[in-house]
């Protein structure tokens, strides 16, 4: 309570959090606001029906299940950032922009992400709407009404774009992150409401297995996020006139879960995408391309190779954002131009070396750890058969993540004023 008083006195911080709130509400009343022409009735028991379109809707705010101007959420957006991210790896130029270039080069970067956001959103929303008028759910589709539906949802996901970097501004969390999260949260009334309508009380060791496993990720959560590797350096004293600088000793802290929950965010796009695509060939009148969509769909149905698969791909965007975000290189520089070492390790090359097999290490265990609590919603459905399981773990993951990420922010702005 303390804190929470000492936030609202602090006029800056107070406003910088009024200001969020205030972007979520936006967020919240765009997604209230459906697209014409829509049989609503049909689009929920659609999305109640499908698994697949029911996660992708978790992710949108709800913004799918009631076509609304932000029916993509921001979506494009990740997926254009995953692709520039892998794109540095292939062509120099871009890594030189992004790393070489400080502010401005990741300022070009960014926009360049933000140009590609708008192709990927346009596709996505053709694809929506022709599966939607193969399931009835719109009536006609004409031109008109396509370039129209097509042109206010990609307007929808781009000032969505817009409100996520108002708010990263802020340093209260990441933007996007803060999207997501209100829209999950924005569920949970709806959920409890279905959870209370359908209760079966045969059904009690099943949800009391689900509070179990949600314990259970969000302790694994806290754990990983707080945990740290610290790593012991020392100064050298430095004589300048009559005083003497330095000679202090202190630690270096590497987070096991660098990454955070973008890893989570970053392999849920990748996995949506194929079935997405599955979706969309199978809307062709061609019998091969409505075999490979089918074979896409179905593939991704597996739920045993869906864990499989998403295991891999948040172990391997871990270890893919860790090295992004953390250069050993850079910071052993760091090190060595303000006089300080390792202990028992050389300056330079042999420093940067030990903080990358450093790195190397505590990140094995980071994504394996995150692997594991990201799929044991999977696990419990297999054993349980209660399919919400899968979407609220997922959810439970990011909420969890999100709001230590703020608390975090919080109190180290609150640190920086009383050290003030």
């Amino acid at each position: 309570m303390e804190k929470i008083i000492q936030i609202f006195k602090t006029r800056d911080l107070r406003n910088k959090i009024l200001f969020i709130a205030a972007m979520l509400a936006v967020f919240r009343f765009a997604a209230a606001i459906p697209i014409p022409g829509i049989d609503l009735m049909k689009l929920k028991e659609f999305f109640q029906n499908n698994q697949f379109f029911g996660l992708l809707n978790i992710f949108t705010g709800g913004g799918l299940d009631n076509f609304s101007l932000v029916m993509l959420g921001v979506g494009p957006y990740i997926t254009a950032s995953i692709i520039m991210q892998l794109l540095t790896i292939i062509f120099p130029k871009l890594k030189e922009m992004y790393y070489g270039e400080g502010e401005v080069g990741r300022m070009k970067f960014n926009q360049i992400s933000r140009c590609l956001t708008i192709p990927l959103a346009i596709i996505q929303t053709f694809a929506f709407l022709t599966l939607f008028k193969q399931q009835g759910i719109i009536a006609t589709l004409d031109l008109l009404t396509t370039l129209s539906t097509v042109s206010m949802v990609t307007a929808g996901t781009m000032f969505l774009v817009w409100l996520g970097e108002l708010m990263t501004e802020k340093q209260i969390g990441n933007g996007v992150s803060l999207l997501i999260f209100a829209g999950i949260v924005a569920r949970i009334p709806t959920v409890i409401q279905q959870t209370v309508i359908v209760w079966d009380p045969a059904k009690v060791p099943v949800y009391l297995g689900f509070l179990i496993v949600a314990v259970i990720v969000v302790g694994g959560v806290v754990f990983i996020n707080e945990a740290e590797r610290l790593i012991p350096l020392s100064y050298a004293k430095r004589v300048r006139g009559f005083k003497l600088y330095g000679g202090a000793s202190t630690y270096l802290p590497l987070r096991i879960n660098q990454a955070g929950v973008i890893p989570i965010i970053f392999a849920l796009s990748i996995l949506l995408f194929p079935g997405m695509i599955g979706n969309f060939l199978t809307l062709f009148g061609n019998p091969n391309l409505t075999q490979i969509g089918n074979s896409l769909v179905n593939l991704f149905q597996n739920q045993l190779l869906y864990a499989i698969l998403y295991f891999f791909f948040v172990f391997a965007f871990t270890y893919f954002y860790t090295a992004v975000t953390f250069d050993p290189k850079e910071i052993s520089t760091n090190i060595q131009k303000q006089g300080g070492f390792i202990p028992g390790i050389r300056p330079g090359y042999s420093t940067a070396e030990f903080l990358s097999r450093i790195l190397n290490r505590i990140t094995l265990f980071g994504g394996i750890s995150l692997g594991i609590i990201a799929i044991l919603p999977l696990i419990l459905r297999y054993f349980t058969g209660a399919r919400a399981l899968t979407i609220g773990g997922t959810a439970l993951l990011i909420v969890v993540s999100v709001v230590m990420e703020i608390i975090k922010q919080v109190k180290a702005q609150l640190s920086m004023r009383e050290y003030e």
